[in-house]
């Protein structure tokens, strides 16, 4: 094998490895399915050498080992639900695809956690934890498509983050398997362990630089047994501000989401996605809050009565409250129409930045202006959720095709506003490649230089995922 050129010594290594884990384990070149050729940040797809697709932690380790003998480069792949790129992998390359490696492994009452394998979708973890008479929490509108390691990955946040944190603060313990192919197994199922380093956190939002996750340890909350929804109207920003200040307040830990829409979001969704609010058009802002608790009799007419108050108080021009499930699910389809986007304006661009609560409408407010008149023809809509310090924003102009809309002047008009206020250009999507050159807008340089030292200690060649965030 030494005589081979290094073509020739990849195709050798990749059909061993297809022979070691089988012929749906290992598909080279015009087998490679169009899904593992892109994420869905609606770049150009690129097809890799190979795709491999193992089964558990051991063939991933397998699939790495064979790669650094091949001197491939690889990327990890779970749903390929990302936005910036992260999963997507260059020409040449190999993907190590974990869609194989779906299951819950146990969930254990006493220690409220569930044991799950890296690819496993996330409405499947959402409903095993209900089926057992538990709560996951985590939730994000691609749900059903999703893999909790690439949740994982990026640090996913979603829907309920006010109350219970980020992905990171879901996470227990991890099975990871390192860019030299060592795996690293730490189911860790306890909530207080100070044993040394933390090393989750490590691979927890790296977006697959670092390692491939292949098993976890997540957290389980009882479940809701009541959920109250209001969709309110107000007439101004500082009147959104004392909203949240009085749910965080008047609801407290009964509060588990505080979702914002800009009067252009509600113009979109209503005049072009055809949807049916139950609140009135013409107001300054609309407001999604989500309340659960233990005990309906108690938990919906504390909310009512806290509603009531806050209409008495002028605070707020108009709400509608759920009557029903089905109306909390219609409340939220309103907030989620977002997903229908492509459909509903065509080709657009996506942002998702993180700032200061009291200054995001100031951002909004300047970055519609400053995209409408650096960028002709240029729309945007404004949406979040705002009460973790989430702001989302696309935009587009009529009639150009994806790879004609001026992404390069949208990047530079948002993220440079972004830095002037002081925020980050990645609140919970990554930064893959699409956002790289951005990076310095949110992180300081010994910050970066850090960053790059993990790098280069735990993959040194440069063979996992590389060029991907720093």
């Amino acid at each position: 094998m030494d005589a081979m050129t290094l073509p020739e010594r990849s195709e050798h290594l990749l059909g061993a490895l297809q022979r070691r884990l089988g012929p749906q384990a290992v598909l080279v070149d015009a087998d490679v399915p169009a899904r593992n050729c892109n994420d869905w940040s609606a770049s150009l797809p690129n097809r890799p050498r190979a795709v491999i697709r193992p089964v558990d932690a051991a063939g991933v380790a397998d699939a790495i080992i064979t790669c650094r003998k091949a001197r491939l480069p690889f990327v990890p792949q779970g749903g390929l639900t990302g936005l910036c790129r992260g999963a997507a992998p260059e020409p040449g390359w190999v993907a190590i695809s974990l869609e194989r490696m779906v299951g819950i492994e146990e969930i254990d009452p006493a220690s409220a956690t569930i044991t799950v394998k890296a690819g496993t979708p996330l409405e499947t973890i959402q409903k095993a934890a209900d089926e057992a008479g538990f709560f996951f929490p985590l939730d994000l509108g691609s749900r059903g498509s999703c893999a909790i390691g690439g949740n994982l990955s990026t640090n996913a946040g979603g829907n309920r983050v006010i109350r219970y944190g980020m992905t990171r603060e879901l996470v227990l313990g991890l099975e990871v398997v390192l860019p030299d192919g060592t795996v690293m197994t730490s189911l860790n199922k306890l909530l207080k362990n100070n044993a040394g380093y933390d090393l989750k956190h490590l691979f927890i939002g790296s977006e697959g630089t670092l390692g491939i996750i292949t098993r976890v340890v997540l957290r389980l909350f009882p479940k809701p047994r009541s959920t109250m929804a209001a969709l309110c109207a107000l007439k101004d920003y500082s009147a959104v501000v004392a909203l949240l200040d009085a749910a965080r307040s008047g609801l407290g830990p009964l509060l588990s989401a505080f979702e914002v829409m800009w009067p252009d979001y509600w113009d979109v969704i209503t005049a072009r996605a055809g949807v049916r609010p139950p609140v009135g058009a013409g107001h300054g802002f609309y407001v999604l809050v989500e309340a659960q608790g233990t005990d309906e009799s108690i938990d919906a007419p504390r909310f009512q009565s806290w509603l009531e108050d806050l209409m008495e108080r002028g605070l707020l021009a108009d709400a509608a409250v759920a009557q029903s499930l089905a109306q909390t699910k219609a409340f939220w389809e309103v907030r989620d129409i977002c997903a229908e986007f492509g459909q509903v304006l065509g080709p657009h661009n996506a942002y998702d930045i993180g700032l200061a609560v009291g200054r995001m409408d100031e951002f909004a407010t300047r970055c519609k202006a400053d995209l409408a008149n650096g960028i002709a023809g240029c729309e945007s809509v404004y949406y979040g959720h705002i009460g973790d310090g989430n702001l989302h924003l696309v935009s587009w102009v009529t009639g150009l095709p994806i790879e004609r809309q001026p992404k390069a002047e949208m990047d530079a008009i948002i993220y440079g506003l972004v830095r002037e206020m002081g925020g980050s250009v990645s609140a919970e999507h990554g930064i893959g490649t699409l956002k790289k050159q951005w990076l310095g807008h949110a992180r300081s340089e010994a910050e970066i230089a850090l960053m790059r030292t993990l790098k280069a200690a735990l993959d040194p060649d440069q063979l996992l995922n590389p060029g991907k965030v720093i």
